[in-house]
């Protein structure tokens, strides 16, 4: 799949490297890709984990603030829709991925076909700036949802590299996730939603025994 997924990568091209476990294994791959191509890329990672692993394999990395556009952004998903809608954010990396996403001529999403649902049904994660968290909790759950601060294993609060607290909320079966999204970012210090209404151009949906279907 990941394997696949690099006939995207043209020389000259900035790549938008996105978190989590089928993102990784495509910039492990794309380490070795560009190497025995002999082409040039630059690579925006949207977690220091990323950014990390690129820097081992020897990929040139800037900032999104250094360029105007983005060829190719390469990313999984905690969740699809049958509309092709994403959930996204289980790392903590939500924002910068809504940034990438945006900014990107076109979007390549890989995920494993447990991922695939009719309708969301897990958490989404909202980024909230700390001063905000006492008031968004509130008015999320107006919204209906049950907001739940994420924490690590020691019960410390999860701290995003912008600086900011995850709230993790359950909404039950979400039917109107743009909806439910627009809702969300309009409250006051919420900085940024994980629900990603923009569609991928293409997934990569991986079955078992190293087998995809390619959703276009």
């Amino acid at each position: 799949m990941s394997n696949d997924a690099l006939k995207f990568v043209k020389d000259g091209y900035v790549l938008g490297l996105g978190s989590g476990r089928a993102a990784t294994t495509f910039v492990k791959l794309l380490s070795s890709f560009i190497k025995t191509k002999k082409i040039k890329i630059k690579g925006i990672p949207t977690s220091l984990q990323i950014k990390l692993i690129a820097e081992q394999g020897g990929i040139p990395l800037i900032e999104a603030d250094q360029v105007d556009h983005v060829d190719v952004v390469f990313d999984g998903a905690d969740q699809i829709d049958f509309e092709k809608n994403l959930i996204k954010g289980g790392g903590g990396a939500l924002l910068r991925e809504h940034i990438l996403i945006n900014a990107a001529k076109k979007v390549v999403v890989m995920a494993d076909k447990t991922k695939f649902v009719k309708y969301f049904n897990r958490s989404v994660p909202i980024e909230v700036h700390p001063l905000a968290r006492s008031g968004v909790t509130k008015s999320i759950k107006k919204l209906g949802g049950k907001p739940k601060i994420r924490t690590l294993e020691r019960g410390y609060p999860f701290i995003t590299e912008n600086g900011n607290l995850i709230l993790d909320c359950c909404f039950g079966i979400i039917k109107k996730p743009k909806v439910l999204a627009q809702k969300i970012i309009q409250l006051a210090g919420v900085m940024e939603v994980g629900i990603f209404t923009r569609k991928p151009d293409v997934i990569y949906k991986a079955k078992t025994n190293g087998k995809f279907d390619i959703i276009t």
